[in-house]
């Protein structure tokens, strides 16, 4: 299996503070990795690092096309950082992801739109094309910024506490719509506190405070060991699918601005 995402001794800095320090995993194609940790452990940063939005203090990051070479990546922030009382439409968001291919001042072509429809029908959201994306519900918001990504044709997606805000029936649709984007061969990183959701729905685990405390089959890395490392001994497990997260934690990433959990 090809690898989709090679992450290779990655460190950011902010202000003095290290936020992510020797990061190294790679990623196959088509793969899940679920990327947990406490508050402040660098998740987001790690996300906009392999994006290039944030400088690397160290290392490299490199996303590939099942070898082809570099690929679009696909990116959903957390929901409370988007504006969704802003007027736009749904077709004109999943339109945006074609803006990387078209050039700002470029009209958009048949080909374009065909893209745009065929992400839609993919997320289920083709009915709900004129609209407005104030008008939907949480779950249906998402869709739309997974169909806006899927547009721009990535491979590989980076969805950040996709769940935060959404009810049980909107995660279970996201979840079934993973389930057809695996088929597809598109790789997903997904950032959630959720283990027992890692546990049950992905393939790989990346357990991170600052550094990578294991990555690997989520039955592996989520151990009591593992947990003490990450969560400073305040983690509970109890046999295969119960975790519980006790108190506030702390990160030698706290007190990083870029991270919003």
């Amino acid at each position: 299996m090809a690898v989709a995402l090679q992450v290779e001794q990655v460190s950011v800095s902010f202000n003095g503070r290290r936020v992510l320090e020797d990061i190294t995993f790679a990623v196959q194609a088509g793969e899940r990795v679920a990327v947990v940790g406490p508050n402040g452990a660098g998740k987001s940063t790690l996300f906009r690092a392999i994006l290039g939005l944030v400088p690397l203090e160290a290392g490299r990051v490199q996303v590939l096309d099942a070898g082809k070479g570099p690929a679009p990546v696909g990116y959903l922030s957390q929901r409370l950082l988007v504006d969704w009382r802003f007027p736009v439409t749904v077709f004109d968001v999943v339109m945006m992801g074609r803006i990387g291919r078209l050039g700002w001042l470029k009209w958009y072509s048949r080909q374009d739109k065909e893209a745009v429809w065929r992400a839609l029908d993919l997320v289920g959201m083709r009915a709900y094309a004129d609209y407005s994306i104030n008008e939907l519900s949480g779950g249906q918001q998402q869709r739309i910024f997974i169909a806006r990504a899927l547009a721009q044709e990535a491979k590989l997606l980076l969805l950040d506490e996709p769940f935060t805000g959404l009810d049980l029936p909107s995660q279970e649709a996201i979840l079934q719509l993973m389930d057809e984007l695996r088929s597809r061969q598109i790789t997903i990183l997904f950032s959630t506190h959720d283990l027992a959701l890692a546990l049950e729905h992905f393939d790989q685990l990346a357990l991170l405070n600052c550094r990578l405390i294991a990555y690997g089959p989520p039955r592996a890395v989520i151990t009591s060991e593992n947990l003490s490392r990450a969560y400073g001994g305040k983690a509970l497990w109890r046999g295969d699918n119960y975790v519980m997260v006790l108190g506030d934690i702390e990160c030698c990433g706290e007190g990083e601005h870029h991270e919003h959990h």
